[in-house]
């Protein structure tokens, strides 16, 4: 006979213990369970944000059609909601640069009126137009990172509500040059796969052939800029998002995170990283774009610009407006986007240590 004072504490020591694993001491899921959920938050992320992106270059073309009708070599600027590349105009085929699908022709009087067109005249899948490529990278690279920063800041001896803010910011800052200096050689794929499908062997032969012409470390051409950039923002979106969701959490009095509690957090440490580290993303845009039109136009005898003197030119043509020049357009990109990813991400954790709980018992 179980009196009540029995089943009090029979109830604490079972569900106390988990809840404390879960969210006070350590993750309470495999890392198998974390590749799943940043994987598939990876996905949703850029399922939603990338017609976004392309809408907006559609409307940019529209304008100002991208590069060359005939020549190859121009590069622009291409998001997909977890990564920005570089994509060069290519004739595909025996076609012309303005039969591309960021030059193609349309009559569009807004975002809504593009999207509606696009979708009726073209088909809905054109609004992910340009993606497969840059899949290549993004998903590999934002699985590692997110896999990588929770595996890294647990084993720094991370507690909820009682470590040190600075283990985040080490452990985001870490786990992005980890997951840069990964995946960085992929770019040379993904420049390739711009203009056709390639087999294993042809990628294969692509790195090798690089690797023969310029060295090893070709396959890291950019790093630098890259790391600049995206270091510093990585420390200062995961020091920000987990002072934010304990915060809400404290405020709406949750055990555990929402998606509405991640989601919100997640949008507000984003645009405050996204402040303070644009300096280096345009540092970094002019960098990716000197680099991809060499390539494309083989120009192998030009020395690219070192990462300070583009600041140096940046600031002696505009000032500080130079180095903060299409900060309100990036904020539209990376807010939303690291809201549905970080929201995601932290669903699909939930989702796990919920299920990893009952099958506990």
């Amino acid at each position: 006979m179980i009196r009540k004072g029995d089943e009090s504490t029979k109830n604490v020591t079972t569900a106390g213990p988990v809840l404390q694993s879960r969210q006070k001491t350590d993750l309470g899921i495999t890392p198998g369970q974390q590749i799943v959920a940043s994987g598939t938050g990876a996905m949703i992320t850029t399922l939603l944000v990338t017609p976004l992106d392309v809408v907006k270059i559609r409307l940019q073309a529209q304008v100002k059609p991208i590069g060359s009708v005939s020549i190859s070599g121009h590069c622009f600027l291409y998001c997909n909601g977890l990564m920005d590349h570089v994509c060069t105009c290519t004739c595909i085929n025996g076609g012309s640069v303005s039969k591309q699908w960021y030059n193609r022709g349309g009559h569009f009087n807004g975002v809504l009126d593009a999207f509606l067109k696009i979708s009726r005249t073209e088909g809905i899948l054109k609004l992910w137009s340009g993606l497969s490529p840059t899949l290549v990278m993004a998903v590999p690279a934002t699985v590692l990172y997110y896999t990588a920063y929770d595996q890294l800041k647990y084993s720094m001896g991370y507690k909820y509500e009682t470590s040190s803010s600075l283990i985040p910011v080490a452990a985001g800052g870490i786990a992005r040059v980890f997951a840069v200096s990964v995946i960085n050689p992929l770019e040379l794929v993904r420049t390739k796969m711009q203009s056709r499908p390639l087999t294993f062997k042809e990628i294969v032969g692509c790195i090798r052939t690089a690797v023969q012409d310029g060295g090893v470390l070709s396959l890291w051409r950019g790093w630098g800029p890259t790391v600049l950039r995206d270091v510093p923002f990585s420390c200062l979106l995961w020091f920000n998002f987990e002072i934010l969701r304990a915060r809400l959490m404290r405020l709406y009095h949750l055990e555990e995170t929402t998606f509405p509690v991640s989601f919100v957090s997640g949008a507000i440490a984003a645009g405050i990283a996204a402040f303070f580290t644009n300096p280096f993303d345009v540092v970094k845009t002019h960098r990716q774009i000197e680099l991809g039109e060499m390539d494309a136009l083989k120009d192998a005898k030009r020395n690219p610009a070192s990462t300070f003197l583009i600041i140096r030119r940046i600031y002696a043509r505009s000032g500080m407006n130079g180095l903060y020049a299409g900060f309100i357009p990036r904020l539209g990109r990376v807010v939303p986007a690291c809201a549905i990813m970080i929201g995601s991400y932290e669903f699909g954790k939930s989702f796990f240590q919920r299920y990893n709980e009952q099958h506990q018992r």
